[in-house]
């Protein structure tokens, strides 16, 4: 084979689907689409069971198929992690709890249950999903008639909610997620810029990041978090600035969400995207991630390490 004709294998050969977990060990279930755009319906995805190891042996097959060594893989130039179900599991036993200690302590006779909160999680931020859900429901008596005067009361509710769920946090009630620690180890140690873009309140995520992670961790992780951008997820501008400000470009970022609406956002953005499932979402439809599993995972259970999105960034994807 020429070389040029080689080089053209090489980037074609193999353009995979979605990445989806299972559920014991490194087994994942891998479907493999045709290097041609060929109609849906006349694809026939074959399923395989591949090991992180097997998937680096396999590419390098496939690169030394199409004639001379590989060239060392890119890794990101960064890493940015959605906080909320991506970092920790907080929305059904810390996010809701915290709002509704808050609703009882200013006797607004509110309660979120975990079916409605779950559906109050399509809104992106706190202050406006509480707005959105009085303006449904309508207002507490207690609240403020004028406009004006409910958006301070909704700063106040999510101030003191903020306070609350902190609290949780600084007890380490709830726990980082399996590989959320190693993941973000490695690509530290390689010199990988990681973020945390959130829509939660900064002082929620900082506490997260400085009390679960650790304070020399903290020092290096860059925070965007709550009000830093005028719209949120699925907006993509959380994802804009991050990149703006760390300076890289979109394309070679890899994000790690756990929502469709992050997910959307991390796609408007132009960067690829891994989902990493949570208790809220797990049933979301995830069709246009790059990636999805049930988490990041610690050894011996790893769903991916950093070398996976490094190959990420140099793989199309077709669904």
């Amino acid at each position: 084979m020429a070389p040029a004709a080689a080089a053209a294998a090489s980037s074609t050969l193999l353009r995979a689907g979605t990445f989806s977990t299972a559920r014991s060990g490194h087994c994942l279930p891998t479907r493999v689409a045709a290097a041609s755009r060929t109609p849906a319906a006349a694809r026939s995805p074959a399923t395989t069971c591949l090991s992180v190891g097997a998937r680096r042996r396999g590419a390098e097959a496939v690169r030394a198929s199409a004639g001379g060594a590989a060239p060392a893989t890119s890794l990101p130039a960064a890493l940015l992690f959605d906080c909320d179900g991506v970092l920790v599991d907080t929305e059904k036993d810390g996010h809701r709890i915290s709002f509704n200690e808050t609703f009882a302590e200013r006797e607004l006779g509110v309660s979120w249950n975990v079916e409605l909160y779950g559906e109050l999680l399509k809104i992106g931020g706190g202050k406006e999903r509480m707005t959105a859900y009085f303006n449904k429901t309508g207002w507490p008596a207690k609240s403020p008639k004028t406009d004006d005067e409910r958006k301070e009361f909704i700063a106040s509710l999510h101030k003191r909610k903020t306070e609350l769920f902190m609290a949780l946090i600084e007890k380490k009630l709830l726990p980082l997620r399996p590989g959320v620690q190693r993941l973000i180890d490695e690509a530290l140690g390689k010199g990988v810029k990681v973020a945390v873009c959130s829509t939660s309140n900064e002082k929620a995520v900082s506490a997260i990041v400085s009390c679960l992670l650790g304070p020399d961790r903290a020092e290096k992780i860059t925070i965007f978090a709550g009000d830093v951008v005028p719209r949120k997820k699925p907006d993509p501008a959380i994802y804009i600035l991050a990149s703006t400000t760390l300076g890289v470009d979109p394309s070679s970022c890899v994000v790690v969400e756990d929502s469709t609406i992050g997910l959307a956002a991390a796609k408007a953005a132009g960067m690829k995207c891994i989902v990493t499932k949570s208790g809220y979402t797990a049933e979301e439809d995830f069709g246009t991630a790059d990636a999805v599993f049930d988490c990041i995972g610690d050894p011996p259970e790893v769903r991916f390490d950093l070398e996976f999105c490094a190959n990420l960034l140099q793989t199309q994807f077709v669904s």
